[in-house]
Formats: C-alpha cells, structure tokens, sequence
C-alpha cells in the first residue's frame, strides 16, 4: 500500500470491464504536473480537521455518495442552478451533505499551484483518505486520474445511494451492483467509526427495532424525541473522533445506531466478519483500506472523457 509505483491494472469484476476496470488510474498521476498535490491536501484537511473533527467524516461520506453515482467523477460537488439540477439536493444529501467548503479550499490551493490540472473528482479521493488518516486510521496509496463529469443525477442519488432503513440484503445487492463484495460492504460501513447522524435517520430504529439494546435505546430517545428534532445529532459510535474498530464492538453489543448498522450484525451472513473486525482492529483497519482503494476505482472518467474544473462547483 505505500509503494509509490502501485498501478491498479486489474478490473474490479473481470465481467464488468467496462464499467469498472480503471487502469488509466495511477498513483503518480501528477508527479510532474503537480508534484506537492499531495502535500497541499494533507495540509489543508489537517487545519479543516483539527477545527472540526466531524469534517473528516463528512468528506468521507462525500466521496462515497459521488463513487455510487455514475462513479466517483465529482458530480456531487456541482451546485444547482436554474438550468442545472445537481446531487445536493437528493434525498441522501438534503441538509446532510457537508465539507463542500473545504473542498473549495483545497481546489483553490491546488489551482495557485499547477492551474488546470488537478481534479475535483481526485482532490476528494486524496481527502477523504486524509481524513481518515488524521483521525488515527489507516492511510492507503490512491490511484490517480479521474476527471470530473459535467453532469449529474438527482434521480441516480436517490436510488442508488443505500438509505439508513436498509436491510442487509438490500446493501449487498446495491454494493454488488457497484462491483462491491458483501465484505467490502462491510468493512466500508466501518466508516461509520467517525461522525454523527441525524434524528431523523435513527428515529425509528430507536423507537421501533426490537434487536437494540435498552439502555441504548434509552440514551438515545432523550435526544431524539419521537416527533420533531429531526436534524438532533448523535455520534454513530461513541467514539466519533477517532478512527477504530469500536464500531464493531457497538454492533455486537446491539448498539448499532442506524437500522442499517444493526442490519449487519443481526443473524446474517456478515455476523462472523463483524465479530472478527470488533475484536481486531488491524484486521479492519487493512480490509477498509483495501476497499476504499476499491470503492475509487467505480467508473472514472479518464483519457479524454470529463474535464478538468476550475470551480469544483461548476462545469467549466
């Protein structure tokens, strides 16, 4: 993982070559157009997160929400406007979607130093990596070259984005028609280590699930009233400012804050991953990172495809 020559030259899933193989993708992308890229990310996201720990968290949860529409391309950093509808504003991201601004940062650093050159699409991967990173998990080399569409879909966001009621048959089939095992599944849920969650997403397991544990439920509803304070915040798992395994250990304990947390520890077929995962840390740590590399590589625009945008927030 920390070589600097590492080249992902294998497809995803041999069958689906065209959709997922992504071997224009390369670690030194911009080793002579854009030499200290990597540095000006790193140091822009530690400010960003040593102010706010949580952005680590929402970054990384941008990166997922743009790689499960139409690939990881940047199109969830484009704004609306009155002849544009963008991802923003679809169910998955409505009021909860946050970080743009430090993206916008970083594309500014990056611009002042190799104009025209870095993508947003790239500038997102290199962040959410750092993220987590900064929060005491593992760091992964990232596969470098994707260029950012000019087009979005409020309509793909709303349906293929798992939502918190998921069972767990429903994120194995939407992480399969990703090119996404059952077990990157879920290592990546383990992202949910680090930040919050709204009310409005936990509500009903809180109020309705059987499989919770009481107390929990207990601490939980004094935040989140059975009506009303929808955007009340919780820390998905305890330990929201750092990135560990502790996540596991809540959901075999029945403290999984989201229906669709609780949903891999629950009888199925993900039980033994997530006892091994809440019992060894580095386990998880190296499976995460390995499918966060797996995760990037869904469908990137390359070659000549896309373009290379000046304002992460706008088509050139």
């Amino acid at each position: 993982m920390g070589s600097t020559k590492f080249f992902v030259t294998l497809c995803v899933v041999p069958l689906l070559a065209s959709s997922f193989c992504s071997a224009q993708l390369s670690a030194t992308f911009y080793a002579s157009t854009c030499p200290n890229l990597q540095t000006i990310v790193r140091n822009a996201m530690t400010g960003a997160v040593n102010g706010q720990p949580r952005l680590a968290a929402s970054i990384l949860r941008l990166f997922f929400h743009d790689c499960f529409v139409n690939g990881c391309d940047g199109s969830i950093l484009l704004d609306d406007t009155a002849s544009f509808t963008g991802e923003k504003n679809a169910n998955p991201n409505r009021n909860s979607a946050r970080g743009f601004e430090v993206i916008d940062t970083i594309k500014t650093r990056v611009e002042a130093a190799c104009n025209a050159t870095v993508s947003c699409a790239d500038i997102l991967a290199l962040a959410a990596r750092d993220g987590v990173v900064l929060l005491g998990g593992p760091s992964w080399t990232v596969p470098l070259g994707r260029r950012d569409a000019r087009t979005a879909s409020q309509s793909a966001a709303n349906s293929q984005i798992p939502s918190p009621a998921s069972s767990l048959a429903t994120l194995i089939s939407m992480f399969s028609a990703k090119g996404l095992s059952a077990g990157d599944m879920t290592a990546l849920s383990g992202g949910h280590t680090i930040g919050f969650a709204r009310c409005t997403t936990f509500r009903n397991r809180i109020y309705n699930d059987t499989n919770i544990d009481a107390s929990f439920a207990t601490t939980r509803r004094a935040s989140c009233p059975a009506s009303g304070g929808d955007a009340t915040l919780a820390p998905l798992d305890g330990t929201q400012t750092r990135f560990d395994n502790n996540y596991y250990t809540n959901l075999v304990a029945r403290r999984g804050l989201l229906h669709s947390d609780q949903e891999l520890f629950n009888g199925g077929s993900q039980d033994a991953l997530v006892r091994t995962y809440s019992t060894n840390g580095a386990t998880f740590a190296r499976d995460f990172a390995a499918a966060m590399v797996k995760m990037g590589n869904i469908s990137p625009l390359t070659g000549r495809n896309g373009e290379i945008r000046r304002n992460c927030r706008v088509v050139n």
